[in-house]
């Protein structure tokens, strides 16, 4: 594989020779934030998807931590389009791309209050993006269940994400695909995936709230359930209807939808993937072809 060439404060160079300091606030607080913006290949190259949505949550992010967004939605679109350019071929057997951003508050000496007069650190690097198998897609995939022990700004796409980590890692642990957690009983999200719960037919989301990170797929599957007639309603999921769901469904930039079949070692439904699940798939394919043509 060809070595990543990345972004840093406005020189481009290979990720081995990067350097940030070691007072940098995000590497001394996790006091930054980040997005992460799927690519798929095209005839004309690389193609962004849903861009502008990705761009209004990392404005979103930096307004909610109080970081001055260092660059326009002009510039982190060309920002953005170097990035995919200089990175063609990471993985010639994996097409598609993922673009990394991530603005940290700076370098400052270290103290828990924001610095006065600092310049954020910006950085962006591309990695191939490996889709779930055509074998997850047809089978589904397992998860497991955890409280959610995380803070009370989920909404926000802070750097910060040891709770996630550790979320993740209890997934690794039990050989499934990813956590799905639970608030006082009720379901928020995954540790890096949206949940999506089908009962009758109706396709259920937690709503939009501080507890979960709204993902850019989220607005997306509520566009594909217009589109297919599926019946939607955000509303509180408690874990006896997530457990006895018909279907469920995990969303993500690096996992687009893919459905669960086992949660904790028990079928989901029919304990295979279901028409609701094959309906936003196909529609998402339907999107994508259509945005690679635009």
């Amino acid at each position: 594989m060809t070595e990543q060439v990345v972004y840093l404060n406005g020189v481009w160079g290979p990720v081995s020779e990067a350097r940030v300091s070691v007072l940098d606030r995000g590497f001394i607080f996790g006091d930054g934030i980040y997005e992460v913006v799927p690519a798929y290949h095209s005839a004309q190259g690389p193609r962004p998807f849903r861009l502008e949505q990705h761009l209004q949550r990392l404005a979103r992010s930096l307004a909610k931590v109080g970081i001055a967004d260092p660059h326009s939605p002009a510039q982190w679109r060309e920002l953005i389009g170097q990035a995919l350019a200089v990175n063609p071929s990471l993985d010639p057997d994996v097409p598609d791309s993922l673009v990394y951003l991530q603005v940290t508050r700076g370098v400052a000496k270290r103290a828990h209050a924001f610095p006065a007069h600092v310049t954020p650190t910006v950085f962006a690097m591309v990695t191939p993006l490996n889709l779930p198998s055509a074998v997850q897609r047809e089978r589904g995939v397992a998860v497991v269940v955890a409280d959610d022990k995380r803070w009370l700004h989920c909404d926000i796409k802070s750097t910060s994400l040891l709770g996630n980590v550790l979320m993740a890692q209890h997934a690794a642990e039990n050989d499934v695909l990813e956590t799905i957690q639970l608030r006082d009983g009720y379901l928020t999200e995954a540790s890096s995936s949206n949940v999506w719960v089908v009962r009758q037919g109706r396709l259920l989301a937690p709503p939009r709230s501080n507890l979960i990170l709204e993902g850019i797929r989220y607005a997306l599957v509520e566009e594909l359930c217009v589109a297919a007639g599926i019946a939607f309603e955000a509303r509180a999921i408690s874990e006896a209807e997530l457990r006895s769901a018909d279907e469920i469904i995990l969303s993500s930039a690096s996992k687009e939808v893919v459905p669960v079949t086992l949660i904790d070692g028990v079928a989901v439904g029919t304990g295979r993937p279901g028409p609701v699940f094959a309906a936003l798939y196909d529609g998402y394919q339907q999107m994508k072809a259509r945005s690679a043509q635009a």
